[in-house]
């Protein structure tokens, strides 16, 4: 069984929007783009690489495959693995594409994705994606989230949780402060919200 992983570089206050340049997504107006830039650092670069090395096949949406598809190919000696990788993408628009090997998904996204996650294979890795992963978090899809949370707060942009996460704990197995203050933080899912009272 496959699991899925959420790799997202989020600000304190939840956008995940653009943070790799400013032409990146400039959707509903948004004018922050390249947010995470500056503060890249030799921790977050080191962590990246280890966290890009394993196996792994990838599930898009199809908005962050239209930022990929163009840009990867020319900047593989970067990641390589990225082209050999196959691409699964949440699309009802798509049907094929030239940069292969690419999947697409059209129809009942979330049964076909439950599919996919119980096929032999490496786990499926989400990056950007804001539509697909408020998908995935609403059926609890989700295995695991790899995040970079970021000293800085936005105010507008796509939101990694928004209305309709549905209630979930999660144990914290990893976590580390890169010194320009990213937060870098693995949770794994473990389990339904237990209260308590003081």
């Amino acid at each position: 069984m496959r699991k899925i992983i959420v790799l997202e570089f989020i600000t304190l206050d939840g956008v995940i929007q653009a943070g790799g340049g400013p032409e990146e997504d400039t959707s509903g107006g948004f004018e922050y783009g390249g947010w995470q830039v500056p503060y890249s650092d030799d921790v977050l670069g080191t962590v990246m690489n280890k966290q890009m090395s394993p196996p792994f096949d990838l599930l898009l949406g199809r908005k962050t495959f239209d930022i990929w598809a163009p840009y990867w190919p020319k900047h593989s000696d970067f990641w390589p693995s990225v082209m050999t990788a196959t691409k699964y993408v949440a699309s009802n628009t798509l049907a094929s594409h030239e940069w292969k090997p690419s999947v697409f998904l059209n129809g009942d996204i979330v049964e076909k994705i439950r599919n996919l996650k119980q096929e032999e294979g490496p786990d499926l890795h989400v990056y950007g994606s804001a539509n697909l992963v408020q998908t995935l978090m609403k059926h609890d899809l989700v295995d695991e989230f790899w995040l970079k949370i970021y000293p800085l707060t936005l105010g507008t942009g796509k939101r990694l949780f928004v209305e309709g996460t549905i209630p979930a704990a999660f144990k914290v197995t990893e976590s580390q402060i890169s010194p320009n203050g990213i937060i870098i933080a693995t949770y794994k899912r473990a389990g339904k919200v237990e209260t308590g009272s003081y």
